[in-house]
C-alpha cells in the first residue's frame, strides 16, 4: 500500500492558494481515477482509496491545518503499518523554489516549511516528497505568510493545470510503481 499525503489547509477559503497546491494535485488525480473522498475523522483526513499500477493507494488530504499535519500522517502510517521510506509520498508547496519547478527528494529537512517540520517531528525525515515551487516576484511585495495564502494568478493557474499537474501525476505513478527517481525539473510559464 502507498500513502500519497498532500499538504494544504482544509477550509474553503484556502482553495486555489499557493499553500494548497498539494491538495490541487491529488484532487485532479482523484477525479481522473474516479476516486471518491471520505472524511475519516479518526485520521483527521479526507481519504480517497484507489489503485495505481496495481498498488492500493490512499490519497490523503489532512483536515488539520497545514502546520499540524504530522499527527494525521503518523496515525495513518501506524494504522496501516507502512514504511515511511518506501510507502509515503508527501506533496507540498515550496517557497524556496521558483514557480514551475518540481523537485523530488527521498528525505530532507523542513527548510522553514512548518508543515514539513510537523511531518519530520512525527515521522523522521526519511520519506519521499514532491516539492512544487511557488516563488515569484510578488512574494517580495507582500511577505511570506500573505504570499502562501494568496491565490495563484490566472496565468499561474493555467500553467498548473496544463504543465505542472501532469508532471506531478506522472511522478506519483512512478512512486506507486517503485520507479521514482530523485529529480528536479522546470516547466516554463
Amino acid at each position: 500500500m502507498k500513502l500519497i499525503f498532500a499538504q494544504g489547509n482544509p477550509e474553503p477559503d484556502y482553495t486555489s492558494t499557493r499553500h494548497n497546491v498539494g491538495f490541487a494535485m491529488i484532487n485532479t488525480l482523484a477525479d481522473q481515477l474516479g476516486a471518491n473522498w471520505t472524511n475519516k475523522s479518526k485520521f483527521n483526513a479526507f481519504i480517497a482509496e484507489t489503485t495505481i499500477n496495481g498498488e492500493k493507494v490512499l490519497l490523503v488530504k489532512p483536515t488539520t491545518f497545514y502546520n499540524e499535519t504530522g499527527d494525521s500522517a503518523r496515525n495513518l502510517v501506524d494504522f496501516y503499518k507502512l514504511n515511511t521510506n518506501t510507502d509515503l509520498l508527501v506533496i507540498h508547496d515550496d517557497l524556496a523554489l521558483p514557480f514551475g519547478t518540481i523537485r523530488v527528494r527521498n528525505q530532507g529537512r523542513d527548510a522553514g516549511n512548518n508543515g514539513i517540520k510537523s511531518l519530520n517531528s512525527h515521522l523522521g525525515t526519511d520519506f519521499h516528497r514532491i516539492r512544487i515551487g511557488i516563488d515569484n516576484d510578488k512574494r517580495q511585495q507582500i511577505g511570506d505568510t500573505d504570499f502562501v495564502l494568496a491565490k495563484f494568478s490566472a496565468d499561474e493557474s493555467k500553467h498548473l493545470t496544463t504543465e505542472i499537474t501532469p508532471h506531478v501525476i506522472q511522478l506519483i505513478e512512478h512512486f506507486c510503481g517503485g520507479t521514482i527517481k530523485i529529480t528536479s525539473l522546470k516547466t516554463d510559464l
